[in-house]
């Protein structure tokens, strides 16, 4: 396509659609780097999150490449700063992400402002029968392209798991950080509150650690990730929805705070390092509850996971003497001395102490060696005990940007709100039905005098809880409650990630049906 743009013209030429800001930035800057080569090709990027009088003003200005997530690409078109009527191109990068996540609708109705001689593009990992809808309605005579990998997974990536108990696994990060003398890594967590949680518990012990999720503003997850480009931050803490679209090449390990429910989120992890021809590892902390997640990964990766030991106090105390004499001796070696054996000669005077003991002093101040609050046979779990919970639940992060940011035609259409209508959340794949066996009830206090329809339920949802949309079942809306139906296994874990959020702007209270 960019090869293909008229750059005489300034109308709107072609469109892609992707369903996070993150991977619209970088679409956006992989387009730039190669429109080098074409003079004149001038590209915006459109999403929440970032000025939109910026983002109108560059648009009404001419604009041949359009990039924007679904809701402000709606809002644009409803403000009329966006006009679709010329664009000859039109790209669904990540098609089936915008499909679970309720986007469906909004996809249509976009397609449905273009002209109808186009060329459409449309990227999926799966070819769901909602997916294959779409190119029937809105392409024609379509050519289905299938890229098939011999290893799903990059040979240049070591890939551990280590058995932790679940309330050791800070520490467990912690003492492999060290004991890898890993100087930038990822650390993947399920929740936005399991993000700050980890940051803060990072900094405390002292490491350069900051997170990323979807509750940051822009100019915050710019900040954040430029300093962990420039390495000022040597830890980012993030959700697998904030994380899409990073790019940073020296990334030494990426750790798995938590594990994925979807085995494909897995690989797009850990495929943060061993990057350009570099090695890398993927070191993931396997609950005991997630023993059978664990099995499903290495059933859908086609790789057996190496089982690790974890490294005990007297491992990590080791580990810092050593670097810390590299460190000592690279200094003498550097030379400069002077003031500073004048500042010791100094303290032998103030304190009254002597050099040996001044010394040591320093080197426990330096060294950031502190006393473990766990023993080394207290963090790893016991394989002889029966574990409560068969097959834990992914948690997650950050959310897909969701409709509502518009107002009128586009931004605040009503889609109907008759209770468990399915079809208009637009998911992909075939759903639970009510009375499934491994099915949970679930009450939510808004209705359909909130103007909540069932796609809006299913994103915040998906967007919190991180569960895929595919696998929330039946919904019935009322006038003043609804009901969901979630995955036994993923009960628990929705109503917490639901705990002290909202849906359409309306604070909302989740909790299991009685």
């Amino acid at each position: 396509a960019l090869e293909l743009v008229d750059v005489t013209e300034k109308h709107t030429q072609v469109l892609i659609l992707c369903p996070t800001r993150e991977l619209a930035v970088q679409v956006t800057d992989e387009l730039r780097r190669l429109a080098k080569y074409k003079k004149g090709v001038k590209i915006e990027t459109i999403y929440g999150g970032d000025s939109i009088e910026r983002q109108i003003k560059a648009l009404r200005g001419g604009v041949h490449i359009v990039v924007g997530t679904p809701g402000r690409t709606m809002d644009m078109m409803e403000r009329r700063a966006l006009k679709l009527e010329k664009v000859s191109y039109m790209v669904l990068d990540e098609a089936d992400e915008m499909l679970d996540m309720g986007f469906r609708e909004d996809i249509e109705s976009i397609l449905e402002e273009m002209p109808g001689e186009r060329q459409t593009v449309l990227f999926s990992a799966t070819m769901s029968k909602p997916i294959m809808a779409i190119t029937q309605k809105f392409q024609n005579d379509p050519v289905l392209v299938k890229v098939t990998r011999k290893e799903v997974t990059n040979e240049n990536i070591e890939q551990v798991c280590f058995e932790v108990k679940q309330r050791a696994k800070a520490e467990v990060t912690c003492r492999l950080i060290d004991s890898y003398d890993l100087k930038q890594v990822i650390i993947f967590c399920n929740t936005k509150r399991k993000v700050d949680e980890i940051t803060e518990d990072l900094m405390v012990r002292g490491y350069q650690a900051e997170g990323l999720h979807g509750d940051l503003r822009q100019a915050q997850r710019n900040n954040v990730m430029a300093k962990f480009r420039a390495g000022t931050t040597t830890i980012l803490v993030a959700t697998d929805v904030a994380a899409r679209g990073i790019d940073v090449s020296g990334v030494d390990a990426v750790i798995n705070f938590d594990l994925p429910l979807d085995e494909e989120y897995y690989v797009h992890r850990i495929g943060r390092t061993g990057r350009a021809g570099r090695t890398g590892k993927a070191l993931t902390l396997v609950g005991k509850d997630e023993k059978f997640r664990l099995r499903q990964i290495e059933s859908y990766t086609k790789v057996r996971i190496e089982k690790g030991v974890i490294p005990t106090f007297e491992d990590i105390v080791g580990v810092r003497k050593a670097r810390f004499i590299e460190q000592v001796e690279k200094a003498a070696t550097e030379g400069d001395l002077d003031i500073y054996s004048d500042m010791l000669t100094m303290l032998n005077h103030t304190t009254g102490m002597s050099t040996e003991t001044i010394v040591a002093a320093l080197v426990k101040i330096n060294m950031g060696v502190q006393k473990s609050e766990f023993a080394d046979t207290d963090l790893a779990w016991d394989e002889d005990r029966k574990f409560k919970d068969r097959n834990g639940a992914r948690e997650s992060g950050g959310r897909f940007e969701k409709r509502g940011e518009g107002s009128g035609r586009f931004g605040d259409r009503d889609r109907g709100g008759r209770g468990g209508d399915r079809d208009s959340r637009g998911g992909g794949g075939d759903r639970p039905k009510r009375n499934d066996p491994g099915m949970v009830r679930l009450f939510v206090s808004v209705g359909r005098k909130d103007r909540v329809q069932p796609r809006d339920i299913v994103g915040a949802i998906a967007g919190e809880a991180g569960i895929p949309g595919r696998v929330i079942g039946s919904i019935d809306i009322f006038d003043a409650y609804s009901f969901v139906d979630v995955p036994e296994r993923d009960a628990r874990r929705v109503v917490e990630a639901m705990s002290g959020n909202t849906i359409k702007g309306k604070p909302v209270n989740i909790e299991v049906a009685r």
